[in-house]
Order: C-alpha cells, then sequence, then structure tokens
C-alpha cells in the first residue's frame, strides 16, 4: 500500500506530503491545479522519463519520496531484486531530479532507472487515458485474456515455447546445411588440405622460444666469440706486469701483502678478502672456457634452425599468433570437416524433426486455443455483467479466439488472434471494441476488466487518472459503486471531476492553487467530512454554492454511505 507520497519543487508544489489510507482515496480540485502533476510524481519516482522543466523556477533540484508498506508476496519480489527492505516491512523510494540527470534511491540505496521500473510492476498499478488506448490495441486485448486464463495456459504455452525454441534450433541446422555441393566439395579439399598442413609441422610448445634463442646465438657468434675472448684476456691472460691479466695483477698485490700479513692483522684481513677474490675469478675463469669450447658455428644447423623458423612463423600468420592458437584453429577445423563430411545425415535428420515438430507444434497450439476459447467465454460473461453495472444498459460483449493456422503464424505462445467485440446499442452488429468505443465508453470498459480482475490481482495500490472522461448522472454513479467494489481488497486512489464519484470517498483530499509572495503554489490537503461536502457542491454547481446545492451535497454523501455500508453487508 502507497502510505505516503512527498513533494518538493516540482512544478507548482513547493513542498507537500499526502498521507493516503486503504479504501478509496478521492482527489478533486479546480482545473489546472495541479491532480496531473501528483499522478505524474508517482509516475518519475516510478522510474519515468523526468524533465528538468518540471523543477519549480527558481530551484535548482525537485524531490519526490514514496514510501510503501508491503503485503508478504510483495516483500518476497522485491527482496529478489536484491533490494532491501526494512523490518517494519516499508520501502522508501527517492528520487532527485536535478539539471540533466537524477538519482534514485531504495532505502538508502542507490539504484537504476530500470531498477524502479521493475519495482512499479510490484507496487503499483496506474489507468490513465493512455492505458484506457492500449485497450483498443489487440495486443493488450491478448495480454488480458491470457492473463485471466493463468496457470493452465502458462503452463501449455511452456510447452508450446519449448518446442517452439527446438524448431529454431532445427530450422538453423537446416540453413546451415543449405550447401551447393561443388561449393561443400571445394571447402572440404580446403580444410583437408589445412589439417595436413599443421599435422605435418608437427609443432611442439615453446620450441619456437627455444629455435629463436638460438638464431640470435648463431647469428651473432662472431660478435660473441670477440666479446668472450677479450673478457678472457681482461681477467686471465697471463703476461708481463703491463700486458697480464686481472688474475695476475690479483698475484701480485697478494704476493706484496703477505709480505707483512704478521705484522698487521688489518693486512691479514686484506689478504683474506683477496684469496677469496681469486676463487671466485678462477670459477669465472673456468666459466669463460667453457662458454668459448661452446661457441662451435654450424652452418648447416644455421639453415635448418632458419627454416623451421620460418615454417612456425608462416603457420601463425596464416592460423594463429602461436603455436596454442594454430591448435585450438585446427580443432575448429576437424569440427566442420567432421560436421561438412555429415552435413546430408544431418540435413535429413533436421528436415524429419521439422516436420515432427510442426505436428507437435499444431497439436500444442489446438491445446492453447481451447484453454484461451474457454476463458474467453466465462471472462467475456463477466466483463458484460460488469459492463452492466457501469450503465451499458443492453451490452453484448465477446472475446474472439481466432486460430491463425497457417505454419507462418505459429508463435512461441500459439497462432490465435484476440478480438475483444462489443455491442453497445440493441439491433447494431457486434463490431471490434477499437471501431466503435468513445472515449466514456473506454473508460468504463477497463474499469469493468479491472474490476472482473480485481481477484486475480496481486498489486494491492490502483491509481485511476480522470476515469470519470466522458461520463455523467448515472452512468458515474455506476462508476462511483464499482471503484468502491475495487476498494473493498484494494487501495484506490483516484481522480475525479464527477460529484457521483469523489461521494464514494473513504478519504477526500482537495487539490488547489493559492498565490504566496505573488506565486502561485499548489496545495494539497485531506478534507473533513464537512469540507468534503463543501467540495461536493462546488462540483455541483455551475457558479455560486448555495444552500440547495449543499443539501444536494449532502444527500450525495448519505447515498454513497448506504451503497457502501450495502456492500460491507454484502461481503
Amino acid at each position: 500500500m502507497l502510505e505516503t507520497l512527498h513533494i518538493k519543487n516540482l512544478a507548482l508544489i513547493r513542498e507537500e506530503e499526502i498521507s493516503f489510507s486503504d479504501g478509496l482515496n478521492m482527489l478533486t480540485g479546480e482545473t489546472g491545479a495541479g491532480k496531473s502533476v501528483v499522478i505524474g510524481s508517482v509516475n518519475l519516482a516510478l522510474g519515468a522519463k523526468a524533465d528538468t522543466d518540471m523543477i519549480r523556477m527558481g530551484e535548482d533540484t525537485a524531490l519526490i519520496e514514496l514510501t510503501f508498506s508491503l503485503n508478504g508476496e510483495q516483500e518476497k519480489r522485491v527482496r529478489e531484486l536484491e533490494i532491501p527492505v526494512e523490518e517494519d516491512h516499508t520501502l522508501l523510494i527517492t528520487r532527485k531530479i536535478v539539471q540533466g540527470r537524477s538519482v534514485n534511491r531504495v532505502n538508502g540505496e542507490t539504484v537504476p532507472l530500470s531498477r524502479l521500473r521493475e519495482l512499479a510492476e510490484i507496487l503499483i498499478n496506474i489507468h490513465g487515458q493512455n492505458d484506457h488506448q492500449a485497450l483498443l490495441r489487440e495486443a493488450k486485448q491478448k495480454e488480458i485474456l491470457d492473463g485471466y486464463c493463468g496457470k493452465p495456459l502458462d503452463e501449455a504455452t511452456e510447452k508450446m515455447r519449448v518446442l517452439w525454441d527446438e524448431n529454431r534450433e532445427v530450422e538453423r541446422t537446416l540453413t546451415e546445411t543449405d550447401l551447393d555441393t561443388s561449393a561443400r566439395e571445394r571447402e572440404t579439399d580446403l580444410l583437408r588440405y589445412e589439417i595436413n598442413e599443421i599435422d605435418a609441422a608437427a609443432l611442439k610448445e615453446g620450441e619456437e622460444e627455444q629455435l629463436d634463442a638460438d638464431y640470435r646465438r648463431m647469428a651473432n657468434a662472431r660478435k660473441i666469440g670477440e666479446a668472450i675472448g677479450t673478457a678472457s684476456a681482461v681477467l686471465c691472460a697471463d703476461g708481463t706486469e703491463e700486458t697480464g691479466g686481472f688474475a695476475d695483477a690479483l698475484g701480485r698485490a697478494r704476493r706484496e701483502l703477505a709480505k707483512v700479513m704478521n705484522d698487521d692483522a688489518a693486512i691479514a684481513q686484506l689478504v683474506e678478502q683477496i684469496d677469496d677474490m681469486d676463487s671466485l675469478l678462477r670459477d669465472l675463469s673456468r666459466s669463460i672456457r667453457d662458454a668459448q669450447n661452446g661457441l662451435v658455428f654450424d652452418e648447416a644447423d644455421f639453415v635448418r634452425t632458419t627454416e623451421r623458423l620460418d615454417e612456425i612463423r608462416h603457420l601463425e600468420d596464416k592460423f594463429g599468433g602461436s603455436v596454442s592458437a594454430i591448435m585450438e584453429e585446427r580443432v575448429k577445423k576437424e569440427e566442420r570437416l567432421r560436421f561438412l563430411e555429415e552435413i546430408d545425415e544431418r540435413r535429413r535428420l533436421a528436415q524429419e524433426r521439422k516436420a515432427a515438430l510442426e505436428e507437435e507444434m499444431r497439436a500444442q497450439c489446438g491445446v492453447i486455443t481451447g484453454i484461451r476459447r474457454e476463458g474467453a467465454a466465462e471472462l467475456a460473461e463477466k466483463i458484460r455483467q460488469s459492463l452492466v453495472d457501469c450503465n451499458f444498459l443492453d451490452v453484448r460483449f465477446a472475446i474472439v479466439v481466432e486460430p491463425q493456422e497457417d505454419a507462418a503464424d505459429i508463435r512461441a505462445d500459439g497462432w490465435d488472434a484476440i478480438r475483444f467485440d462489443i455491442q453497445t446499442n440493441p439491433g447494431e452488429a457486434m463490431r471490434p471494441l477499437s471501431a466503435i468505443a468513445s472515449g466514456g465508453e473506454l473508460s468504463r470498459v477497463m474499469l469493468g476488466i479491472r474490476t472482473v480482475l480485481a481477484d486475480r490481482n496481486d498489486t494491492p495500490t490502483l491509481i485511476f487518472d480522470e476515469i470519470d472522461a466522458g461520463i455523467s448522472g448515472k452512468t458515474a454513479w455506476k462508476v462511483s459503486e464499482k471503484l468502491q467494489m475495487l476498494a473493498q481488497d484494494h487501495q484506490i486512489i483516484c481522480i475525479t471531476h464527477l460529484p457521483q464519484i469523489a461521494a464514494m470517498a473513504d478519504h477526500h483530499f482537495l487539490i488547489e492553487k493559492e498565490l504566496e509572495d505573488e506565486r502561485t503554489l499548489t496545495r494539497i490537503r485531506l478534507l473533513s467530512a464537512e469540507e468534503s461536502t463543501g467540495e461536493l457542491a462546488r462540483l455541483l454547481s455551475a457558479d455560486e454554492v448555495t444552500e440547495e446545492v449543499l443539501k444536494n451535497a449532502a444527500q450525495l454523501k448519505e447515498r454513497a454511505a448506504r451503497e457502501k455500508k450495502a456492500g460491507g453487508d454484502g461481503r
């Protein structure tokens, strides 16, 4: 249930908060007072597109907050969206609109607009003029019928959807196997050649890296040899004092220090350090000699290494940037080759399955049609009776279910075209709802349908924006009775211009404009019983509210009270 609506700096509203209750909440006011802003703000908070022009002039931001109390099923579905719910089972939705963007929060957590729209489907249903026009579309009529048919239809269409999905896979296979014979043979030959080319190379992981290292070593053998020779001469050469290597110099230094090492402990330590360095130098010298001995350049090895590298890199250029990528490509080619080799058998099996699936889908379409026709007859009669209650005195109503039995018309939800037909005047033919219904008739038809579906509607809050469009007099009173019936099991929020409907209010709010500091403001307030009677009198009067008009308004309230009591006793 929607408990509170808080609006700040939106259009003509500076700051208002409305506390709604269960039952029938009526909103009335002069034309242009801002009634549409109230409903629009609820839509905005639940994810409708925001227009920054709606921000109150002179302000930088607008704010809308909705507080909902959740029933058990709602709380379960909200938690499935991974949205936190307070311990008292409430949900606070906040939308702050600033220039060019908006900030959306649910119980303090930031959420995207798409999540607000998902919440809207759980929390509230809003019905305005656009919804009445949607009723003219066959897609909407089908949605209403399917919703009424419920679980039996859901189970039947789920079976149909499984068949439909399999049929799409079969059709994909038929498309893939529809290849020209000569083109298939050319592709098969190419695949075999490429697979053999990869296999003949006998590729190994890590081989390219080792070959590349060998190639660089052999290609630079002379440069490497010269560098090693120079290093050996510097470190290890045996020669005179002027030309000897580092080892000779280190030996001479040790001999000189050894002469005096017994005279100074520090000199003895230096000799030990020289001995350590000499040991390291000898190891280094052996390593250099080993490198010199291993530096053998073989022209034939160089040619073989170069050719092998060229072979590997050619395959990489052709099939992938590494040995592993080449082998992955080989697997794909082998799978494609196997597919082409088995294509005739695959196509034959797909054609057989396609024919079988068409028979199964036709049979399942028949089941779906049967369920819809049974539901259509039942729903049409309930809607007809509901329309009689809405002052369609002699009305006929039918829901036509027409199978489109061509295979091309089979869909995942069957093959039925759905159409609502109505006759509002005796002697005329039944015609599609879209061909004859006026705005007032559409409003009543939608209300009649909503009343019939109320028991199946798990959304506790329904908002009706000007459901009285195009109606008056006795019809308006009938509509108010329907709203009162809906309000027995739902929270209803209704904007109306008609006193007959407003009189049925359990809670009556007035939306009015006033001038403050030379600025126009929209105010919203809950009316007392006496104030409600006065507002009904304003709605009844063409100009001046007289005592007679006030008396008529009081009589309307009394009649509404009797109707509500009678409805409550009949429950």
